[in-house]
């Protein structure tokens, strides 16, 4: 549950309020004061306008002789708003982000080519598979501006009051997780409307599809593309072993992730094993994949 943070804006001004209301002149400018004198008439009044003379709504009207034109004359000036002066620091104005779009299918003569093209990709798998190693390589060697998007990362910005995970997953920590999933989402959209492909990484779970799967395609749109890294549970577990942190759980629980993930095998979704792969190789592995994503677009 969320909860609306700050303070209250202070209340409008009210008739028989503020400044405008009343004050007295001594009110709003307040000079030196001198004991035993008292501050008198002002030096010089300026006069009123004429009798008959008419001017922006002040004194009577006057009326025209036939077959003359009224005479043009100065309305009071009044404060207007000056707009707002050009931007002149450089920025850009960006294109709002909206829900990602499925990849256009390529050419029938063509063989689609991920590496240059704009794409939103989630890397799901369980703790240790290597995602954010994987991610951060496969974003660091494309021809096109790529941004890496970790959920763990986003999740950890809450610093004070972080809830988490290991400590016992409860509403709290669920709250921060959809929150930094959100952001996650948010995070893309933005920057595919500016030509910058995402990939994001999640340990999603197949049996929780609306706050896993779903929850992402919610957020960023139909044309996210999922991809499964899934080793062996041997190989998660001694990639575990070396974290530290928050990010190092016990094999007890790695061992039930793992076999949650398990529930992937028949989903329909690209399944990488990465057991006996290194980094650049699974970035490959992983381009061949998306290139057939686009070709046929996973059902999910």
């Amino acid at each position: 549950m969320q909860h609306a943070v700050g303070s209250p804006l202070p209340p409008p001004h009210q008739p028989g309020h503020g400044p405008a209301a009343g004050w007295p002149a001594a009110a709003q400018h307040q000079g030196p004061h001198h004991p035993g004198t008292h501050p008198g008439p002002p030096a010089h009044q300026p006069a009123g306008p004429p009798p008959g003379f008419a001017g922006a709504g002040v004194g009577p009207a006057v009326p025209h002789p036939p077959g003359h034109a009224p005479a043009p004359h100065h309305a009071v000036p009044q404060h207007v708003p000056r707009p707002p002066a050009p931007d002149t620091t450089g920025h850009v104005q960006l294109p709002p982000g909206g829900p990602v779009p499925m990849p256009s299918a390529p050419p029938a003569t063509g063989t689609p080519d991920p590496t240059s093209t704009t794409l939103a990709v989630l890397l799901i798998g369980p703790a240790g598979a290597g995602k954010t190693s994987v991610a951060k390589f496969w974003a660091d060697h494309r021809r096109v501006p790529t941004a890496h998007i970790s959920l763990d990362d986003v999740r950890e910005w809450v610093r004070s009051g972080f809830a988490d995970p290991q400590s016992g997953w409860n509403d709290h920590s669920e709250a921060q997780y959809r929150l930094a999933r959100r952001t996650c989402g948010f995070a893309a959209r933005n920057f595919l409307a500016n030509n910058i492909s995402c990939i994001l990484d999640d340990a999603v779970f197949p049996d929780r599809p609306v706050v896993g799967l779903g929850g992402w395609k919610r957020h960023v749109g139909p044309g996210l593309l999922p991809v499964v890294l899934l080793p062996g549970l041997e190989i998660v577990l001694e990639r575990n072993a070396e974290r530290s942190g928050n990010r190092r759980l016990s094999d007890e629980e790695v061992a039930r992730i793992h076999g949650r993930m398990a529930g992937w095998y028949g989903s329909g979704l690209p399944i990488i094993d990465n057991s006996q792969l290194d980094v650049p190789t699974t970035a490959r592995v992983l381009d061949d994949v998306l290139a057939r994503s686009i070709a046929s677009p996973p059902q999910w």
